[in-house]
């Protein structure tokens, strides 16, 4: 888990990690994000003098944001937790909000990272799997039911490999850091391969490191272009563990959706800026949101 005190323009003012507990179960994870928060506050009166005035949290999975639950995440195995109202609770009755991880993330790149200024755009997180956040005149869309941006199930290879929501030829089973891991241990056997592993392989010429890095630009680029003819973004911003690559990612990918656009407008592609703090910095955006919602009702 990361945790900050953020200031009104999203600054942070102490940064901290701590483990999420997950190995003793879900219910040990709701009380570690409690604990944690709860630190955080004493942090901010011991450092500061007064105690947060509001207080966020971004979690994974599903998540009901205007109810304040976290509805599910198969990584955590939690089901229909009142988060906002448990962590209201622990902190005395201060406003507290309650978002999506990859959302969160995306706030924080719009207001605060390579988004920002920016009145549309698309943010994407490349890591074991794909999901993007849409942007829109500072705010992030959550969609009717919470699910607005699952851009890694848009199927890309009809017939492909089987995804866990049931689908074949997901985005996320070709193009994510998972899917390439798996890509490259089965091409260059062996089965301790990485992404990582398969990128450096790319930038020394390997021929079986180009044919899967290729595959997942390629993948990666159709997904793009369905996402931006859909919501037709100024810029497309990518994130996660994949995007780490640099130009060994960007450079072919920016050339593999030039070469597939036809009507459409040409977004911008660039790199995350705010690397994997964006989701903690953004539930602090989300608090001073939320905070100034309570004022001015």
């Amino acid at each position: 888990m990361k945790g900050a005190l953020v200031g009104p323009d999203g600054e942070p003012l102490h940064e901290e990690r701590r483990p999420t507990e997950r190995g003793r179960g879900p219910g040990a994870v709701v009380d570690s994000v409690l604990e944690f928060a709860a630190a955080l506050r004493e942090r901010g009166m011991r450092d500061h003098g007064e105690p947060a005035a509001a207080a966020g949290v971004a979690v994974p999975g599903v998540v009901d944001d205007a109810a304040g639950v976290a509805v599910y995440s198969a990584n955590i195995g939690w089901r229909d937790v009142p988060m906002r109202a448990l962590l209201a609770e622990r902190l005395g009755g201060v406003p507290v909000a309650l978002g999506h991880d990859l959302r969160c993330g995306g706030l924080a790149e719009g207001r605060l990272g390579a988004g920002r200024g920016q009145d549309r755009f698309l943010f994407l997180a490349l890591g074991t799997g794909i999901a993007a956040a849409i942007g829109i005149d500072g705010r992030i869309e959550a969609g009717a039911h919470g699910y607005a941006g699952e851009i890694g199930h848009i199927v890309v290879r009809p017939g492909g490999r089987g995804c866990p929501c049931g689908q074949n030829g997901c985005l996320e089973t070709e193009s994510s850091a998972s899917a390439v891991a798996r890509d490259w241990a089965e091409a260059s056997g062996d089965p301790e391969a990485t992404a990582a592993g398969c990128a450096h392989a790319v930038a020394e010429g390997d021929p079986r490191a180009l044919a899967v890095w290729r595959n997942a630009v390629d993948t990666l680029a159709a997904g793009l272009v369905t996402g931006l003819t859909l919501l037709d973004p100024r810029v497309i911003v990518i994130g996660g563990g994949l995007a780490e690559a640099g130009e060994t990612l960007f450079g072919p990918l920016r050339t593999a959706v030039a070469e597939r656009v036809t009507f459409q407008k040409l977004p911008l592609i660039v790199p995350a800026a705010l690397g994997d703090a964006a989701g903690c910095l953004g539930a602090g955006l989300l608090a001073w949101d939320r905070l100034s919602m309570e004022v001015t009702a």
